[in-house]
């Protein structure tokens, strides 16, 4: 495995479940793919669980992790080429990629979306430089447009603690004093869609996930008919992916607080599980009865984003 943006990369989600079964259970078992090996982990933008996660998974492999926050413990970078550097970034990604790629053997970053303009975002602009020019396998530890290792942990969850053979999921947006990307929403959505459950998306109009990741799943605009009969109630807020209209493209269309998730909207679950990727804005996206009764599996979920980078860090060794 090169690169892990999509789930697709991860192949056989049967097998992929599998295998994250077997890291947690023994996640020290292969301890020696790692030795002499380094992964540097690449924040352009902040974060608690993916750096911790990573970290922690690179190490039950023996990996060494270098970690690099840009504009902290490097130069300001600039991303576009063919403009005149005259301004704060005295690097360019162009030469800093390839002597990242000297230094390691893995190379992971997070480079959230700029929502100013679709067409950058969804090309990946940053991340497909990182392909280009470092010479090593990549992992998207969320980018413009996916957080691949959230949704595998999702995916890990969700199997984890589900009823039945096939679970209703449902994708609720909610409402957050922020426009925030559609990168989690994407990547849930798409890793859903190939998953062997019954999976709705639920939002107000204008909301509507470009059609790469919502695929073929339900769309329903009425919150409380969605979450029917819902197993998993997964909340996540979004801002305009612009699929209609480009020029609202990162815009907050909606704020209305009857979407946040709270003990009503639970009530005409089968008795739900309540997930989001943390952090979450309690009484906005979640009531603080929802995410503190029992009901609630965000910690475990959280906890899994170790063995979901670990599984995808071990088949990258694995590949060297």
């Amino acid at each position: 495995m090169r690169t892990f943006f999509h789930v697709q990369d991860i192949g056989d989600l049967k097998k992929a479940l599998e295998e994250a079964r077997a890291v947690k259970s023994n996640p020290f078992a292969w301890k020696s793919l790692g030795e002499n090996r380094t992964v540097m982990i690449v924040f352009f933008n902040s974060s608690l669980r993916t750096r911790l996660s990573t970290q922690k998974a690179a190490l039950n492999l023996g990996l060494s992790p270098i970690v690099l926050n840009i504009g902290q413990d490097s130069w300001k970078l600039e991303t576009e080429l063919g403009v005149v550097m005259d301004g704060d970034k005295s690097e360019h990604l162009r030469e800093a990629i390839p002597v990242m790629g000297s230094y390691c053997d893995i190379i992971a970053v997070r480079a959230f979306a700029s929502l100013s303009d679709r067409q950058a975002d969804y090309s990946e602009t940053i991340l497909n430089q990182f392909v280009q020019y470092s010479g090593k396998p990549v992992i998207s530890l969320e980018s413009a447009t996916v957080h691949p290792c959230q949704a595998f942990a999702d995916l890990i969850t969700i199997d984890e603690y589900r009823k039945s053979a096939r679970p209703k999921v449902v994708l609720t947006w909610a409402p957050h004093p922020k426009a925030l990307p559609q990168a989690v929403p994407n990547s849930f959505a798409e890793w859903m869609n190939a998953a062997d459950v019954d999976f709705v998306i639920t939002h107000p109009h204008g909301y509507e996930l470009d059609p790469r990741f919502a695929g073929g799943a339900r769309v329903e605009y009425d919150q409380m008919k969605a979450l029917e009969g819902a197993d998993f109630v997964y909340a996540k807020n979004w801002s305009c992916p612009g699929v209609a209209n480009p020029a609202d493209y990162g815009r907050i269309l909606s704020q209305d607080l009857s979407w946040t998730v709270d003990e009503a909207h639970m009530a005409v679950t089968d008795n739900a599980y309540f997930m989001h990727c943390l952090p979450v804005r309690r009484n906005m996206i979640v009531s603080d009865a929802v995410i503190d009764s029992p009901r609630s599996i965000v910690i475990p979920e959280a906890a899994n984003r170790v063995v979901s980078a670990q599984v995808v860090l071990k088949r990258m060794l694995e590949a060297l």
